[in-house]
């Protein structure tokens, strides 16, 4: 909703990656030196890791836009909790290889062949693992083995490993990963944005849809966001998309400490939670699972009966009566709060049984009623979020008119 009330092109600080918005803080272009070294030497594994939201599938995305098509063939997954077999089924599958009906030694002798094919065709395999750390050893030894495929002394397969720190300490520390760790080539942590990098970030994303400098920033803003987010580019999207609509529905011209104060007492996240930031990671997770799965798996069929929709639930408010409208916005948010829990618990319910399936190919009977479900639940969100900005164009509507005069003084929430 701030995108219109700016005249901004698009959603600057979305929460799924893009590698459009890519920012080479001192941090990502270290990480981005050790991709490209792991890249010129064409073997091996590679292992990033950095907390929730710091930026490692938009790095990755990033890269991948950088280097030859016609040279190079990527395939990236996302995991959850997958056994050693699934894992290989998974890997196959998103490098496009058939393998309904193989067992595991078919399915190895599958992803091999295409391998050696590509490697005479020329190109060099890359596969970039997402969420690493929930990999079990037994699929973690999976991958070693993928790495030990070769065409003469050529490697035919490096791999790209995505975690969060406790990935790191589990393959340093395991004794069981010996043979793993003798085949890393390269690893970095990615770690948060120094301060003084936080404005450039925030102005970098802004300018890329339309930002000629209205809303301004005050100087003020930038220790206090760097402040209550430590950096994390993620925990910052998300603090400065409630600062800016805050401010668009107050229609200010400036944003200020003073304003994020106000945001974070008015949401009540003075400092949010492990659990919330672990629910925008999941997110994040499944909208990076859904379009990898999308480019494989049929479209889903309408879905025939979806939850009420979130709009047609929010009762016409009369301007006369606008305290009761801003009683009426706060249960709705708390509403969505709610909502959105659920929301979260069905989307890794539904993730973690569509990847199973997905490792069986063979076995696509109750596949496609899982793919409905995801189309239904994304459905919803979207209902839920124009629900929202139904409610905040309102608002910011009426506050225009306030400050044209139209309303009578002494009104307040």
């Amino acid at each position: 909703m701030f995108e219109t009330h700016y005249g901004l092109t698009g959603r600057p600080f979305q929460l799924t990656p893009d590698p459009r918005f890519y920012f080479e803080s001192a941090t990502h272009r270290k990480a981005m030196s050790y991709l490209g070294y792991g890249l010129a030497q064409g073997e091996g594994f590679i292992i990033i890791t950095g907390e929730i939201g710091a930026g490692k599938s938009t790095l990755v995305a990033h890269l991948m836009q950088t280097v030859d098509k016609a040279r190079l063939t990527a395939a990236q997954i996302v995991t959850t909790q997958l056994k050693g077999d699934d894992l290989l089924h998974m890997v196959a599958s998103s490098f496009g290889i058939a393998t309904a009906g193989l067992d595991k030694t078919g399915t190895l002798g599958a992803i091999e062949q295409f391998l050696h094919g590509e490697a005479r065709a020329g190109r060099r395999c890359l596969l970039v693992v997402d969420e690493s750390q929930n990999l079990p050893f037994a699929a973690l030894e999976e991958l070693r083995m993928l790495s030990n495929f070769q065409l003469g002394s050529h490697p035919l397969l490096q791999i790209f490993l995505l975690g969060q720190p406790e990935f790191r300490a589990t393959v340093h520390g395991a004794p069981g990963l010996e043979q793993l760790r003798q085949r890393i080539i390269a690893t970095h942590h990615l770690g948060a944005m120094e301060q003084h990098e936080v404005q450039p970030y925030v102005e970098h994303r802004m300018t890329l849809v339309g930002w000629h400098g209205h809303p301004a920033f005050a100087d003020d803003v930038w220790p206090r966001m760097f402040a209550e987010t430590g950096g994390i580019p993620r925990k910052v999207n998300m603090l400065i998309n409630r600062v800016l609509l805050m401010a668009a529905v107050d229609n200010r011209d400036s944003i200020d400490a003073a304003l994020i104060d106000a945001v974070l007492a008015d949401l009540s996240v003075d400092s949010m939670s492990d659990e919330d930031w672990q629910n925008e990671a999941m997110l994040a997770s499944a909208a990076r699972h859904a379009e990898h799965a999308s480019n494989a798996a049929p479209a889903p069929a309408p879905v025939a009966e979806v939850a009420t929709p979130v709009a047609a639930a929010i009762p016409e408010v009369s301007r006369t009566d606008f305290n009761h409208f801003v009683r009426e916005v706060r249960a709705f948010a708390g509403e969505q709060q709610e909502a959105r829990t659920l929301l979260v618990q069905e989307l890794q319910t539904a993730l973690d049984r569509i990847q199973t399936l997905e490792a069986r190919p063979a076995d696509t009977t109750d596949l496609q009623p899982l793919l409905n479900r995801i189309d239904a639940l994304e459905q919803l969100q979207a209902e839920q979020q124009k629900a929202l900005h139904r409610v905040l164009a309102l608002l910011v509507g009426w506050v225009e008119d306030d400050s044209a005069g139209m309303w009578p003084q002494g009104r307040a929430a």
